[in-house]
């Protein structure tokens, strides 16, 4: 019989995770399509005119729509745990690092949503990158620094290492190349254990639908460096739509550090330490859909959107010392 699994500080901690998912996704979606909102006809308005006032629009939402984000965040989240003085918590062990890279992506889509609405706005180059740039990595530390007055959680400077290298990897290929030549994107594919024990554990840690697992379950999410490939080369005929793509995730994390759980007082309430946590590299294609030309509004944003996932497509994983080929890999 499965046992029964007492809420530990540890489910706290994969739920965190879930909220800075959830913010990236919707952050992106607003910085993407506020821009839609705001007529483009510029027959009645000089081309100066007009910048200014997008970079006013795009200012106040992003300040405006930050800033409702975290008021609703902080009720509706924070709030309800005790709080505590600023403090520091070391984290890099856990999870085989998935969550960090999970930050670096976190990072990278939020400043390529804010420096590409800087652009929508006129902006010059320079300015986009930097401000876009370091959008990613402002609006996380704002969350890192609610996390170390919170007394289950802390500021994790492997978090905000993290956080940089994502908003670095914007900013350091626009300056260098003026593009990105490498994009981090994430997939993810269901998973489910024939065992109920390891399934009850994954159910109450990641969540029983498939909603939840999508934010919560590390098993499950794959962050992938999509490499455009043509950029690199002179004079070549491969397809600038076509990148090749290297993953990393993990499977049969069942706790932070170990598949072990206690109660508060000591007592065992599930240890699978025989189930191997094993860390898993991939290489596939990928599309770059940036790449694809069109001078439809509607498509150029579909596909600003659709660049932030990998798209499905055969791979190649190696894990514990084994390759195995995925003829369609989420």
């Amino acid at each position: 019989m499965a046992c029964k699994f007492v809420p530990l500080p540890l489910q706290k901690h994969i739920s965190i995770f879930s909220k800075y998912v959830l913010i990236h996704i919707l952050l992106l979606h607003s910085t993407l399509s506020f821009s839609q909102l705001i007529s483009t006809d510029t027959t009645s308005l000089a081309k100066e005119r007009l910048q200014k006032n997008r970079i006013k629009w795009v200012a106040a939402g992003n300040i405006g729509g930050y800033g409702g984000a975290m008021i609703g965040l902080y009720s509706a989240w924070y709030r309800n745990y005790p709080q505590s003085k600023f403090h520091s918590f070391n984290d890099w062990r856990e999870w085989k690092q998935v969550d960090k890279v999970g930050h670096l992506y976190g990072a990278y889509i939020e400043s390529v949503g804010s420096m590409e609405l800087w652009r929508w706005a006129g902006m010059d180059r320079k300015k986009r990158i930097w401000i876009g740039g370091l959008s990613g990595a402002a609006y996380q530390t704002i969350i890192e620094v609610l996390d170390g007055f919170s007394k289950d959680w802390g500021w994790s400077w492997g978090d905000f290492a993290a956080n940089i290298t994502g908003s670095g990897l914007l900013i350091g290929q626009e300056l260098a190349w003026d593009e990105q030549r490498i994009r981090i994107k994430f997939s993810y594919h269901p998973l489910s254990y024939n065992d109920p024990q390891v399934q009850e554990r994954s159910n109450q840690l990641f969540g029983s639908n498939q909603s939840n697992r999508f934010l919560k379950d590390y098993n499950g999410q794959t962050y992938w460096a999509s490499i455009a490939v043509a950029s690199f080369l002179q004079n070549s005929k491969w397809p600038k739509w076509l990148n090749i793509a290297v993953g990393y995730g993990a499977e049969g994390l069942l706790g932070g550090r170990e598949n072990r759980a206690s109660t508060p007082v000591g007592g065992v309430v599930f240890d699978r330490r025989d189930i191997p946590r094993v860390r898993q590299w991939y290489l596939a294609p990928d599309i770059d859909w940036k790449k694809i030309h069109t001078n439809r509004a509607g498509l150029r944003f579909l596909f600003t959107v659709l660049n932030a996932f990998k798209f499905p497509a055969p791979a190649l994983e190696f894990s514990a010392g084994k390759v195995r080929l995925h003829p369609i890999y989420f």
